[in-house]
């Protein structure tokens, strides 16, 4: 019975170790879980820039796509009322 006794402290010791690192995660949890959840919602200014510079390189290709357009429709005489052929005529 002795020998059972001495050789519980050894067999529990790593039980120890884990219950004290699940007590640490359980509560560190809500500080990961607030810290993801602010950088999910915020945008870094580098973010904000990259954003509007795609936003911007979209209406340049919107704008130059339908230049092209209208000057194929100027070309072939089937030009709209918002087409201005003039302009394009002197290009």
């Amino acid at each position: 019975m002795k020998r059972i006794i001495l050789f519980v402290p050894l067999l529990l010791s790593g039980c120890v170790g884990t219950i004290a690192k699940t007590a640490v995660d359980v509560v560190t949890l809500p500080v990961k879980v607030a810290s993801a959840g602010v950088d999910a919602v915020t945008t870094s200014q580098s973010e904000a820039d990259e954003k509007r510079g795609r936003e911007i390189r979209k209406e340049e290709e919107r704008r130059g796509k339908e230049a092209r357009l209208a000057e194929e429709r100027c070309r072939k005489g089937k030009q709209l009322p918002t087409d201005n052929c003039a302009a394009v005529q002197q290009h």
